[in-house]
């Protein structure tokens, strides 16, 4: 039997996706569990997340863990549904997107200075706590992409409000970091950083506010954060996950967090085009690393550079997102239609959802709605809708 056609394969997770009601696992979702991790000290609770999420069976259910609403897969659906209407025309699409910006606008972190979103589970560290729900970046920033689809669909006025909103939280609870080269907005509130794709989310956010508003100090804002990530990038054209300005040293993390850089920095370009020739270099040189040396010619990513494996869901839907958003050339275009290909053939349930992770020896199948589904949704809309444009 051939492999099924892209389009089939989008309907078919698109109806698991609708089966679960949007709910579902995340691999950090340990500590939703009824369990004390804690009361074995402070790595009771990030060791109990690393072991969980490396676990080929899915414990969950046993542990208390329940499926849930996480706000940023209903900002990642929010924003498929928008592309696959798009596409389609098919208005339960819209009906689904109506359905979840209100889920979004009823569900947000109350007490910050405008909309904003955390995951649905406690996520820690030997170092720090973040609880369920505290805002970051990351959450807010995919979340306002999906609203900004929505926004340019359906022209509400609500969902600029919200957007503006957004823009609040992010410039108001988020603590900047500073050099030379520009600024640096934190990943949460809970403490100063320099995590360079989400800082990125924030410029890309910026500077959308900037072309509805005209308001200066967005663009002053994203072109000044994309300078701080842009003076970060290696020879080699990839980032780094994060730096410590005190110190100057780097978190080396070479992964989807690559597609996130070049995602944003494109955008930045395109909504303030007076800044484009500037960034130009650094986002040619950013993509062609990205294909050339995290993914393998049949479509395999990297998990993290150098390492080979495992070759995991978010990788792989980030390639397809990237390359179908950014491709400049047939063989970055061609490189998103392999890793769907792969994908299909080797992390495929035939119920139609996705797998977590491939060893060379064992696959992790639990069914995760925001790292999995959700993604992968998004990433064949976005290849759908590009392969009909040509």
């Amino acid at each position: 039997m051939g492999t099924p056609s892209t389009e089939k394969v989008c309907n078919q997770l698109v109806e698991y996706i609708e089966s679960e009601e949007y709910k579902g696992f995340d691999p950090y979702d340990t500590l939703n569990s009824f369990l004390p991790f804690g009361i074995i000290g402070k790595w009771g609770k990030p060791i109990a997340i690393q072991i969980q999420k490396r676990n080929p069976i899915n414990l969950r259910p046993l542990m208390g863990i329940k499926k849930g609403y996480n706000p940023k897969a209903m900002g990642l659906l929010l924003q498929a549904y928008c592309l696959r209407y798009q596409r389609t025309k098919n208005t339960d699409c819209l009906k689904r997107a109506d359905w979840l910006f209100d889920w979004l606008i009823n569900n947000y972190s109350k007490g910050f200075s405008g909309y904003c979103w955390g995951y649905n589970f406690d996520w820690a560290s030997s170092v720090k706590l973040l609880p369920a729900y505290s805002p970051t970046i990351v959450v807010s920033g995919f979340i306002a992409k999906g609203i900004r689809t929505y926004y340019e669909l359906t022209s509400k006025p609500k969902a600029l409000e919200v957007l503006v909103s957004i823009g609040a939280f992010m410039d108001q609870d988020l603590a900047k970091s500073e050099d030379e080269s520009g600024i640096c907005i934190s990943y949460s509130t809970i403490e100063a950083d320099c995590c360079y794709n989400a800082s990125m989310l924030g410029a890309e956010h910026f500077a959308f506010l900037y072309t509805q508003t005209q308001e200066k100090k967005y663009k002053d804002l994203a072109v000044s954060c994309s300078r701080f990530v842009a003076s970060k990038q290696l020879d080699s054209g990839c980032w780094n996950y994060s730096i410590k300005l005190e110190t100057g040293k780097e978190r080396k993390q070479v992964d989807f967090h690559q597609g996130y850089v070049i995602d944003s920095l494109s955008y930045v370009c395109q909504y303030i085009p007076e800044v484009a020739q500037e960034f130009k270099t650094a986002i040619e040189k950013g993509t062609e690393f990205y294909a050339t040396n995290q993914f393998h010619h049949d479509g395999r990513s990297y998990y993290r550079i150098p390492s080979q494996w495992p070759v995991e869901i978010h990788n792989q839907a980030q390639g397809i997102i990237s390359f179908s958003r950014w491709g400049k050339t047939d063989r970055q275009f061609n490189l998103a239609q392999s890793i769907i290909d792969y994908s299909v053939k080797s992390m495929r349930s035939s119920k139609g959802f996705f797998y977590y992770k491939k060893y060379p020896w064992i696959t992790i199948k639990t069914p995760f709605m925001r790292w999995s589904q959700a993604w992968m949704f998004l990433a064949l809309e976005e290849f759908l809708l590009k392969n009909e444009a040509k």
